[in-house]
């Protein structure tokens, strides 16, 4: 049985070990490092030992309309929408150390990718310069595509028949090329951490996973902007059925809160908390391309009840596999037996 659940673990490595990454979405800017329904499904189980890669396109499209406000590199803009494409490469070593008796994973995650950003009123900001020529009332937009900030991150996980857990931290590292003053930044320009826990129910008899994340994010200051968001909490959870041994599909819901405002000198809008919650569903794949396992999985979330954020559609298209497994133990040469003389 244990062999069932570590075989499904292994051909979806890395759907519940994403990790943190940016996102358009909540607090600065409406502008949130977790994005919702990233850590599900099978948030509870770290692979078997081994060397993994995944990417992860993201999409999001959302708009914060009316006149409500919201702060983007240090402009007041209003009646805004973003249309945002990322990637997210990421590389993770389950490690043969064990800890507790968790077995020790870290990962790196480097993103890139363009936020096409249009606000509808320029309110106050960098771009009311001469420099720039942009008078108060006026539209303006702005797509850049540059790289974000790099993300480490560590966990322990735990298997015990058909249950897993995990324990994670992640810390993001402001090194993206982050534009002062500009309206399309996929690197959030300051250190953030996350810490969270999750746990998994894989039946591979009856075909059912059922998962549940939650945690919390801490973040620093901006120091372009002297803006400090609040920390937030989010939950994800799932329910999935495998069609077969490689088809799996499943519905997924997520809510996000900001529960302390956000502060400093360049918060102009006030504590501005965000909240979110977003429902959806997906599909996991897997097979083998030449001899190596490939999984592919899409998610799609809508977001039904904001505040203080954008509003819009998630997508996440992940494609991952692992780069180097250790190969199995030999079985012990058998022993002739031992007779009397």
């Amino acid at each position: 049985m244990r062999s069932s659940v570590r075989q499904l673990a292994r051909g979806f490595a890395l759907s519940g070990m994403l990790l943190s990454v940016p996102a358009a979405q909540a607090a600065e800017g409406g502008l949130s490092f977790y994005i919702e329904g990233q850590s599900v499904p099978l948030g509870g189980i770290v692979p078997p030992p081994g060397l993994y890669f995944d990417s992860t396109a993201y999409f999001y499209n959302g708009r914060i309309g009316g006149n409500r406000q919201t702060q983007l590199g240090g402009n007041i803009i209003a009646d805004a929408k973003v249309n945002l494409w990322a990637d997210f490469l990421t590389a993770l070593w389950v490690t043969p150390v064990e800890i507790g008796g968790g077995s020790l994973a870290v990962a790196f995650v480097m993103p890139f990718g363009e936020p096409a950003v249009r606000a509808g009123v320029l309110l106050n900001g960098p771009l009311v310069n001469q420099a720039f020529g942009r008078p108060v009332g006026a539209s303006v937009g702005d797509a850049t595509l540059n790289p974000g900030d790099p993300i480490v991150s560590a966990s322990l996980g735990w298997h015990a028949g058909n249950w897993h857990w995990k324990l994670a931290g992640v810390l993001s590292i402001p090194g993206g090329g982050y534009e002062p003053g500009q309206l399309s930044n996929i690197a959030l320009n300051r250190y953030i951490g996350d810490v969270s826990a999750a746990a998994t129910y894989l039946d591979p008899a009856l075909g059912i996973e059922l998962s549940a994340a939650a945690g919390f994010t801490f973040n620093g200051r901006n120091p372009a902007t002297q803006y400090v968001t609040g920390t937030e909490f989010h939950v994800d959870v799932s329910a999935s059925k495998y069609l077969s041994k490689d088809v799996s599909v499943g519905i997924i819901a997520s809510h996000y809160q900001q529960i302390t405002g956000d502060s400093g000198p360049g918060a102009r809008l006030g504590p501005f908390k965000g909240r979110s919650t977003a429902v959806g569903g997906t599909i996991g794949v897997s097979g083998e391309f030449g001899k190596v396992p490939v999984t592919t999985r899409l998610k799609v979330l809508r977001e039904v009840e904001v505040e203080n954020r954008f509003q819009g559609t998630i997508g996440f298209l992940e494609v991952s596999f692992p780069l180097w497994v250790p190969p199995p133990k030999a079985a012990p040469e058998p022993r002739p037996p031992v007779t009397k003389s």
